[in-house]
Parts: structure tokens; C-alpha cells; sequence
């Protein structure tokens, strides 16, 4: 049988209200010689604190929600795990929620607007939204969120949005998809197809901005700009509506298919250039069923630097973003706001076999 607070303020001759100050760690104590007394009647009672009435107490739960889009995607779980190093330090535990199925009868956001609300109903002390932002957000997400922080609680998003109040970590997405698109001209690559990723995304229209932006400057567009789903199955089925719209045999055999419309041009392939690295992976797979080779037939780089593309052949050409410092950094914002951290965070072109580069054992 669990022993009751009443027992320990009785035993230790205070009040009730004294002994969960005390025991729940108010930030209003009582004298030093109260306390010890306090401590050493729950202890010789074996009495074990209520987390919800030292939230009450503390006017903190010692939680925070982090948001993702798909929990199985390496990106969000690089993210995921560096939020949780950093809330660990500073002795919280992460809720995690994926959007990648959508509620609210499918509505779009109704999957991250139940998460956030679950996460307000559970007081967390601070949200971290890691999914990209919406060019459109939901103004019912706007309006929970808006009465979230008004109450004290804090929201981080990756990527400036429309949320009221948030901190924001700004990612270099745009200053990446220029450095990458300008390392491929460097290496005399002059026909790119974009896979673009969901329009209403602002990551993924901020990348192809630079990828297309940094095109114009050289004089040179891109063959095609498909847009897709920022997933593997997205690049997969980007990559063979191209293919497809090119017409021709599939094969490599009869001169007129996929591969002699792609075949080097004064030496150097056409690239694709993807949005992501998952969608470039998804490329690389529709690809290979035409029968065409990486990088002989076809160039490929993604963006993102995922840690699994260390399980795949040839290496993919990216840009490297420190996925787990961006989840520590949300983290440290959303739970030392008081605290001076940079405001964005940028990465660096890596160059492998899939388009222009050497094999790296990073």
C-alpha cells in the first residue's frame, strides 16, 4: 500500500501545503531545518513523489513533444536523436509523434495538429515541430499553438513559418542547393532534371530554388522539374515519370530508349538532382530497373547527408547538413531559451561516386 502525503506531513509535524512544496519541488521552500525534517519522514515512510503533483507544483512536467513527419525516415530520427541527447541533458523525456498519416478524416495538418494537441493536454513544457513547415499553415494549428505559448509553453520550428512566437532554427537549404548545384557545374555538368518534392513544403521549394537559381546564373535550366512525394516511393515514381515522358525503349540495348536520350554529352551525364537524399535513393532504384548504370548513364545527388547512405552503392553525391546538432540546437532553444545559440546552421558539399566524386568511408 503506497503511503499518502498526509502521513509525512503528519509525521514530520507540518502542514500538507509544507510537505509538497518540499516533496514536489515548488520553487516557494521553507526553512532549511523544515525541509530536512520534511525529507527524512518521507524517507523513513518510503514515500515516493506524484509526477503530476510535482508538475503542479513545479508548473513543469519536465516533457517535450517533438513532431516529425515520418519516424522510419533516417532524417527525422538523426533529428530526433540529437533533440533527445539535449533533453536528456537537461532532464527532460521526448514525446514523439509522426504526421506521415495524416487524421482528422485526412484533412492536410490533421495528423500534426492532433499531435501538437495531445502534447498541450500533456503540458508539455515545449514543442519542437521538425517536420517541414507548410507555405500554407493550418490556422486551427496556428491558433493552438498561439494559446500554448501564451500559457508559457515554447515552440521551436526547423525552418521560419507563420507560427506565432516560434523560435526558429534556420536551416541553409537554400545556400546548400546553390553550393551543390555549383560544385556539379565545377565538374562540367551541364543537364540537370530536378526532383522536386511537394510545392507547398518550404524545404523542399527553398532547395529547388537554389538548384534552379544557380542554373539561371550559369545561362542553363533544368530538362524537367517533376514534382513528387519527399519520400523514396516519391523519387522512385518522379524518376520514372521523366523516364517515361522521354518515350523509347526501356532498355539500353535498342539506341532509342532512356539511355541514349541520357548517354554522356561531351563526356559528362545528365544529373538528377533531388530535393532529398531519400527521394535520390528512390531515383537511383527506378534507375536501375531501365537498366541504366550510376554514374556511367546517369548522375545522381540528394541533399541531406542521411546516415544510412553509408549502406548504399555507389555513395550519393549530397550536402551535408549536421541532422543531430539541428535536433540538439531545437532542443537547447526550446528549453534554455535564454541561452545565446546560432541562428542557422549550414553543412558542406560532399562529393561521392553517384555524380562527380570518389568513394568516401565517412
Amino acid at each position: 500500500m503506497s503511503v499518502k502525503l498526509t502521513e509525512v506531513a503528519r509525521l514530520a509535524g507540518v502542514s500538507l501545503a509544507t510537505a509538497s512544496r518540499v516533496l514536489n519541488g515548488s520553487n516557494r521552500t521553507p526553512a532549511p531545518i523544515i525541509a530536512e525534517r520534511v525529507r527524512a519522514a518521507a524517507e523513513e515512510l518510503g514515500y515516493v513523489p506524484n509526477a503530476q503533483a510535482q508538475a503542479l507544483a513545479r508548473s513543469t512536467t519536465g516533457l517535450v513533444g517533438l513532431v516529425v513527419h515520418d519516424i522510419a525516415d533516417p532524417y527525422f530520427s538523426a533529428i530526433a536523436h540529437g533533440v533527445q541527447q539535449a533533453a536528456l541533458g537537461s532532464g527532460h523525456q521526448v514525446l514523439l509523434a509522426g504526421t506521415d498519416i495524416e487524421g482528422d478524416a485526412g484533412s492536410p495538418g490533421g495528423a500534426e495538429l492532433a499531435a501538437v494537441n495531445a502534447f498541450i493536454s500533456y503540458r508539455t513544457d515545449a514543442i519542437i515541430l521538425a517536420a517541414s513547415r507548410l507555405l500554407h499553415e493550418d490556422p486551427r494549428l496556428i491558433k493552438a499553438l498561439a494559446q500554448y505559448t501564451t500559457h508559457g509553453g515554447r515552440v521551436v520550428t526547423l525552418g521560419v513559418s507563420s507560427i506565432l512566437d516560434a523560435q526558429v532554427v534556420r536551416v541553409g537549404n537554400y545556400e546548400g542547393a546553390v553550393a551543390l548545384v555549383a560544385a556539379l557545374l565545377q565538374r562540367g555538368i551541364r543537364r540537370f532534371v530536378v526532383l522536386a518534392g511537394p510545392h507547398e513544403r518550404n524545404t523542399a521549394r527553398i532547395r529547388v530554388q537554389g538548384f534552379t537559381e544557380t542554373l539561371a546564373s550559369a545561362g542553363l535550366e533544368p530538362l524537367a522539374v517533376v514534382q513528387g512525394v519527399f519520400t523514396s516511393q516519391g523519387g522512385y515514381d518522379s524518376t520514372l515519370e521523366f523516364l517515361d515522358s522521354l518515350g523509347g525503349s526501356d532498355s539500353m540495348g535498342g539506341g532509342t530508349g532512356p539511355a541514349s536520350a541520357l548517354g554522356p554529352e561531351d563526356g559528362a551525364p545528365l544529373c538528377i538532382l533531388a530535393a532529398n537524399d531519400v527521394m535520390a535513393l528512390g531515383s537511383m532504384a527506378a534507375l536501375r530497373s531501365r537498366g541504366l548504370r550510376i554514374p556511367q548513364d546517369v548522375q545522381v545527388a540528394g541533399f541531406d547527408d542521411i546516415p544510412t547512405l553509408r549502406d548504399h552503392f555507389p555513395g550519393l553525391t549530397t550536402y551535408r547538413l549536421p541532422l543531430e546538432e539541428i535536433g540538439r540546437l531545437a532542443a537547447k532553444m526550446a528549453l534554455s531559451p535564454l541561452v545565446k545559440l546560432p541562428a542557422s546552421v549550414t553543412g558542406s558539399v560532399v562529393l561521392r561516386e553517384s555524380a562527380g566524386g570518389v568513394a568516401q568511408h565517412d
